[in-house]
């Protein structure tokens, strides 16, 4: 997969001078750029985009500090201009970006413990930072990234900005455009596309070194949680109990639901921090779905406070047995009635993650006995005897070929949901910090060219120990824990990740403004324009795809 990054080459920035000095040109956001001046790249330049009104879309500006007169180090500063067409203008304030700096990465190695060093080490350019000024190093390359959020009012035509760097006294101008189409797409909580990316609020706790659920915590959380909504996220991720997926990750998910064992031997749940949690991410702007893991964690003992003896226990039960069926009645009775005073029962799904159809069944019996009509969700392997029972069912994207198109037709029109989600066991497409970033482009189009309605990742931020020097982790490839950084800064996997669900929405938009119209030559384009998206071609077609297919929804 690292040949794929850095030897897909054809031109050396050493030659883009006859003397040295620092070289600027226009790159491609195809590319995660070698931190190395002498090392190869593609000789590709873009300095112009198209948007729909209310779209962001992305540029990057290339930065080779090459070898030779002083031989220093060359600090830069950044600053983004205004976008100006005639008299109609793009703030400023609306482009956002900064450096891409490395991260270490290694390579695609599956699913599986190992040692951190096993795959070797490598540098990828992924994190978006905004550390300005920023310090290019003798004979390396940075790229700039900038992401400009059009604004819905803004009056369409071509708009010209331009990024100007500063170095060692002297300021320069980098001029681009963005072509501004007569067409809107609809604010993020709007979109169609059913995005899921589990939140770690303890990673945050930990990173921000803040008391969990203090307000402090809250405060750092918020960043994060409102980039996730400007990205069209549907689901709150919500922990009852303790450790559901054991050790994980890095920062262990704890229970957002305190299970008491009274002296008397009866039971009480305090709700008092979910609360607080499902409260603040609704503030944020998501608040279609509250996923709760789980009733079958991947290790089946459940932590509880005994009043009796003022310590933690632990009760050892699994799906099938009696004393799981109590352990877990008498919760979810008191949790349905919760949910219900606050009004939250009906976007409220108990939800598992590659479990086995028997534990599936054990469990769903549980949850219709004392929680008639909770609705239930599942990633992982397809199995046709629950079907019916699964409200949010996510296919990995190895059996989501069970998905036919009369299952997801009927499953959509019972108001249910049919995702896919891609881990440690997909090398592409993928969000892993070696990926091509393109491959993050396609997820969203290939959930399109499948009819699904969205697509599903288990980690959102769950870092590393040192997430912004490091993305390697013990059990999976390179980057799989978390596709953003400390202090909510982006990823060029992240932004390109945006990029694919803003062609899924537009596409969806344009389908069914043709079908209102009766137009069924622009139907037939469409379907064409969609037929081109292959996931057998992803290996060495991704940036085509996915390049062909923005373009050819911009010309309709």
């Amino acid at each position: 997969m690292m040949k794929r990054i850095f030897t897909m080459t054809l031109f050396v920035l050493a030659a883009m001078a006859a003397t040295p000095q620092l070289n600027v040109r226009w790159g491609s956001i195809d590319e995660r750029y070698p931190v190395d001046a002498d090392a190869e790249v593609a000789n590709v330049a873009v300095n112009s985009a198209v948007a729909w009104r209310g779209e962001r879309v992305n540029l990057q500006l290339l930065v080779a500090n090459l070898k030779g007169g002083s031989s220093a180090d060359k600090e830069l500063s950044y600053r983004f201009g205004e976008l100006k067409c005639g008299k109609s203008v793009i703030p400023a304030t609306n482009v956002i970006g900064g450096f891409v700096q490395p991260v270490i990465t290694d390579k695609f190695t599956g699913c599986g413990k190992h040692e951190v060093d096993a795959y070797g080490e490598n540098l990828s350019a992924d994190r978006i930072t905004n550390d300005n000024p920023t310090v290019v190093p003798v004979n390396g390359c940075r790229g700039l990234w900038l992401t400009v959020q059009v604004p819905q009012e803004a009056k369409p035509g071509t708009y010209k900005g331009y990024v100007e760097l500063a170095c060692e006294g002297k300021k320069t101008k980098y001029n681009y455009t963005v072509k501004v189409l007569a067409r809107t797409l609809p604010a993020p909580k709007e979109w169609s596309f059913h995005l899921d990316l589990w939140q770690n609020p303890y990673a945050v706790a930990r990173v921000h070194n803040v008391e969990p659920w203090s307000k402090e915590h809250f405060d750092a959380l918020r960043p994060y949680m409102l980039k996730l909504a400007a990205a069209g996220q549907k689901a709150i991720t919500a922990t009852l109990i303790d450790r559901p997926w054991d050790g994980q990750t890095y920062d262990p998910f704890g229970s957002m639901v305190t299970w008491v064992r009274k002296a008397d031997g009866t039971w009480w749940y305090d709700f008092t921090i979910f609360d607080r949690w499902v409260e603040f991410m609704m503030e944020c702007g998501i608040d279609k779905e509250i996923t709760c893991f789980s009733m079958i964690p991947w290790k089946l003992s459940f932590r509880y406070y005994d009043q009796a003896t003022h310590s933690h226990k632990y009760i050892n039960c699994a799906p099938g047995e009696e004393s799981y069926a109590q352990f877990w009645g008498g919760m979810l009775s008191a949790f349905a009635k919760h949910l219900k005073e606050k009004g939250w029962f009906e976007k409220t799904f108990i939800s598992m993650d590659e479990r086995s159809l028997q534990q599936m069944q054990a469990a769903i019996k549980v949850i219709k006995e004392y929680a008639p009509g909770m609705k239930i969700s599942m990633a992982g392997n397809y199995h046709p005897e629950i079907e019916s029972e699964i409200s949010d069912y996510c296919l990995d994207i190895f059996a989501y070929g069970a998905y036919t198109p009369q299952l997801i037709a009927e499953r959509r029109a019972q108001g249910k949901v049919s995702t896919y989600y891609t881990c440690c066991s997909a090398e592409y497409p993928n969000l892993f910090t070696f990926t091509a970033p393109s491959d993050a482009e396609f997820i969203a189009l290939e959930a399109l060219a499948k009819d699904l309605d969205g697509y599903l990742r288990w980690a959102y931020n769950s870092w590393t120990i040192d997430p912004e020097r490091d993305s390697r982790f013990t059990a999976w490839p390179a980057g799989d824990t978390y596709v953003v950084y400390p202090f909510s800064i982006s990823s060029i996997r992240w932004e390109r990740l945006v990029q694919g669900i803003q062609q899924f929405e537009k596409y969806k938009i344009l389908l069914a403004e043709a079908k209102a119209k009766g137009n069924a030559r622009r139907v037939k384009e469409l379907e064409k324009l969609l037929g081109t998206i292959k996931l057998e071609k992803i290996e060495t077609e991704s940036e085509k795809m996915v390049n062909a297919f923005r373009n050819g929804l911009n010309r309709m």
